[in-house]
């Protein structure tokens, strides 16, 4: 049997009400107007720059922001299309990941993910120096029945061996469960395995999972939704237990898509804009 995690009320109920005293996020500046789908987030320490994505029928482009606000460059990745780039990640070489899984019918047989190399971000181009495909080990239908779509994801992160990817539930029914899968950190085509299952709040709107981020410095990873972040200590497969997993309510609604680490304690956050609000970077403390 793999090690799936096991649902443990008491801790989720712990961790909820604990939540209720978390302040708001706060804005740090506008996204610019043609900017209105952020779908992945990074903060590239080496940089010292923000790096953003949009995601499906958008182009295949990376956007440079400083942290004041100033968009600085594109980089266009030029051997891949955009068909529904969902997350943006990083190694500790400062290599981006481009998760181009994003999979609302749950239907899609081409998910993959490309590594844009670190020397080559500061450039007005780039190519795609690795891609990996995979396919989610337990599905059998394409797509599966309503009350079983589970295989969208968008928010992932990335080590050295192997990308992490977290389920965005889109089953009828939704009651807060995520899958987490594991794929090999290298070229090739492989079986996503299933690690782990866990399960956050419950209300599809505000807590279905749209983005990741991953700190190597203190193993943390943090996971958005559009209401609230989802916080677990990471070393290892074994790390994804439902008694580790803390939610903090971040008292402010809107359709949050990504999410980086700034500092150690400070994690930024980009939203998608409608009509009235949104399309915003914000700053939301940890401490």
């Amino acid at each position: 049997m793999k090690p799936y995690a096991f649902f443990i009320i008491a801790a989720l109920f712990t961790a909820c009400t604990s939540s209720s005293q978390e302040t708001s996020v706060h804005t740090i500046f506008d996204l610019k107007t043609e900017h209105s789908e952020v779908s992945g987030l990074v903060f590239h320490p080496t940089h010292q720059k923000l790096y953003m994505l949009q995601d499906k029928g958008n182009a295949a482009e990376l956007y440079i922001y400083s942290p004041e606000g100033m968009l600085e460059n594109t980089l266009q990745i030029t051997n891949q299309k955009n068909t529904d780039w969902e997350d943006l990640s990083q190694d500790v070489q400062g290599n981006l990941y481009i998760g181009d899984f994003g999979n609302n019918n749950n239907d899609r047989k081409d998910l993959r993910i490309l590594r844009i190399d670190a020397a080559s971000l500061n450039q007005p181009t780039a190519d795609a120096s690795q891609i990996t495909t995979f396919f989610y080990e337990d599905q059998k239908e394409f797509p599966p029945r309503k009350n079983q779509l589970m295989y969208d994801s968008e928010a992932f992160i990335a080590t050295d061996s192997a990308f992490y990817l977290f389920t965005k539930n889109r089953s009828k029914g939704f009651d807060g469960s995520f899958f987490v899968y594991k794929v090999p950190n290298k070229e090739g085509h492989f079986k996503a395995e299933k690690i782990a299952v866990l399960k956050g709040c419950s209300k599809y709107k505000g807590c279905a999972i749209t983005g990741a981020a991953f700190n190597h410095n203190t193993k943390q990873l943090a996971l958005i939704s559009h209401n609230y972040i989802y916080l677990l200590p990471f070393l290892n497969d074994n790390s994804f237990r439902q008694e580790q997993l803390i939610i903090k309510d971040l008292g402010h609604i809107s359709q949050k898509e990504s999410i980086t680490f700034k500092t150690d304690t400070e994690l930024w956050i980009a939203d998608e804009k409608d009509k009235t609000s949104g399309g915003k970077v914000y700053s939301f403390n940890l401490e």
